[in-house]
């Protein structure tokens, strides 16, 4: 181990030194309460000084150039800030230096945690998202957002039987599924069930593995058991190879190393198996059926409806053509709007927008949704009818990944395609030194319809940019508003093209 990881506490469960990674981290790494608060909680205290090490090894280190390490330095400096000016509890009169985590303290760990796990491997993130998240829930084991955070973590680190039990914790405390948990969860217990098949699978071919097994008490023992079986293959004594090699996957199941590691040593025993029958795996066709479906289910859980009620998928042409001639109006989720009477001005556009998590008063807001415009990672409204959703994101892959997860069959007639999925940035080629924001899925939409100029009237409703506060569904309302910053950016773009502006309504033509 290196210097820097001495950093991190000890697990209760016991470490496993080579790898760097916590082993059975479901069920020793945390003893969640069920109560609402703990007081004077130690781990709480240990947590924020790990923290607060992190913080200052990010500062040193320079993260300019790395933007998740960059958002994930804010988010700790954040965290040290409020800890540091929290107040004594009333009924304890406890010092912020006792462990008291306060509601802004434990939001502000929630998000440290996340941003870590966005980081990935290839530094000490992941460990520091695996700590937070168990001191999130031994400080509030009830908590939903504790709880995915926690699977999350235990999904990334190859853990999935753990990861499992917290999904399941997770849905067992919400009504609404925004974030799309039970089809995730769908897809890993059928992982979960064809791993196990195919570990069987080769015990029952290989029954001389078993002894290689019980002389693989540690990391390190498998890995020499597997090493010894590659050379023995190498030599070409397939007789002697075939159990260790059996016998080292039989135990990395059974000690439940990360599935990545398991699915590698499977694909490269796999692989020599093929070669050393010159290429036909006709043999081999029931392992390999259970290594493909473990892998494809992990990667993408089953669809009911792979056709999700025969949706068409449109690009800006056919979008185009869609809105072109007709009045539309964008509608923001701003609490002005939610405070007024607009609803049947609102209805009475050919084209009605909406963003994200909208929340419809009729009366306020009006009651139709022709276009409901997203962000891919958002997991609000997908249910609800619409002509046409559309779906923003700068990744493509995880905006793939959302849209397969997400779309629900019958709720839209069309889907925009990857053509769509990010206009500010390959439509209009604008680049990071010319807008340096994020583009919002407002200020997206609103750029693209009037790129396309096509449509007689372009109003906007509600556009206050947050000033007034939001209007959102509820699940939604503890999701952080975009950025002064951005907002700044987004307002002075919309300024400068409208051409009129009353309390009401900001109109583009």
């Amino acid at each position: 181990m290196t210097k820097a990881r001495r950093l991190w506490p000890i697990w209760r469960g016991g470490k496993n030194a080579e790898n760097g990674r916590s082993r059975n981290t479901g069920s020793t790494a945390t003893a969640p309460s069920d109560g609402p608060h703990v007081k004077d909680s130690k781990e709480l205290e240990e947590c924020l000084r790990v923290c607060a090490l992190h913080s200052d090894r990010l500062s040193a280190a320079g993260t300019e150039n790395d933007r998740k390490r960059t958002a994930l330095a804010t988010k700790l400096r954040h965290l040290g800030t409020l800890h540091a000016s929290a107040e004594p509890t009333p009924e304890s009169g406890a010092s912020p230096a006792s462990g008291t985590c306060t509601n802004e303290v434990f939001d502000a760990l929630l998000a440290a945690g996340t941003a870590a796990l966005e980081c990935g491997d290839g530094g000490d993130e992941p460990a520091l998202a695996l700590l937070i998240s168990a001191t999130v829930l031994t400080e509030r084991g009830s908590s939903r957002a504790g709880w995915r955070l926690r699977a999350r973590v235990l999904e990334a680190a190859g853990d999935e039987i753990a990861a499992v039990d917290a999904y399941e914790r997770y849905l067992a405390l919400t009504d609404d599924d925004w974030y799309g948990v039970a089809p995730r969860l769908a897809g890993l217990r059928t992982a979960v069930r064809e791993q196990e098949e195919m570990l069987r699978l080769l015990a029952r071919e290989c029954p001389r593995a078993e002894e290689f097994v019980a002389a693989s008490a540690s990391a390190s023992e498998v890995r020499d058991v597997w090493e010894e079986g590659l050379r023995l293959h190498e030599k070409g004594d397939r007789e002697g190879a075939e159990p260790r090699l059996v016998g080292a996957l039989l135990a990395m199941g059974r000690d439940r190393h990360p599935v990545g590691e398991l699915q590698n040593a499977v694909g490269e025993y796999l692989d020599l198996r093929i070669a050393a029958a010159d290429g036909d795996a006709s043999r081999l066709r029931g392992l390999v059926g259970h290594y493909a479906e473990q892998r494809r289910n992990r990667m993408r859980p089953p669809l009911a409806d792979p056709t999700l009620g025969g949706v068409d998928w449109i690009g800006v042409g056919e979008l185009r053509n869609l809105i072109a001639g007709k009045s539309i109006c964008l509608v923001a989720n701003s609490e002005s709007l939610g405070r007024g009477s607009l609803g049947p001005e609102i209805d009475a556009y050919d084209l009605v927008v909406r963003f994200s998590s909208y929340r419809i008063d009729a009366p306020a807001t009006g009651t139709r949704t022709d276009l409901h415009a997203t962000a891919h990672e958002h997991g609000f409204n997908w249910d609800r009818p619409v002509t046409t959703r559309m779906v923003f994101g700068g990744s493509a892959e995880k905006w793939g990944y959302s849209l397969r997860e997400r779309l629900v069959p019958g709720a839209q007639r069309y889907v925009t395609d990857d053509s769509v999925r990010w206009p500010l940035r390959h439509l209009g080629g604008v680049d990071w030194d010319a807008w340096p924001s994020v583009p919002t899925s407002g200020f997206n939409t609103l750029w693209l319809l009037d790129f396309l100029d096509v449509s007689p009237a372009l109003d906007l409703f509600g556009f206050d940019f947050y000033e007034s506060g939001v209007h959102r569904l509820p699940g939604a309302m503890r999701v952080p508003v975009t950025s002064e910053r951005e907002r700044t950016s987004e307002k002075a773009w919309v300024m400068e093209r409208a051409q009129s502006v009353n309390d009401t309504r900001i109109s583009l033509r």
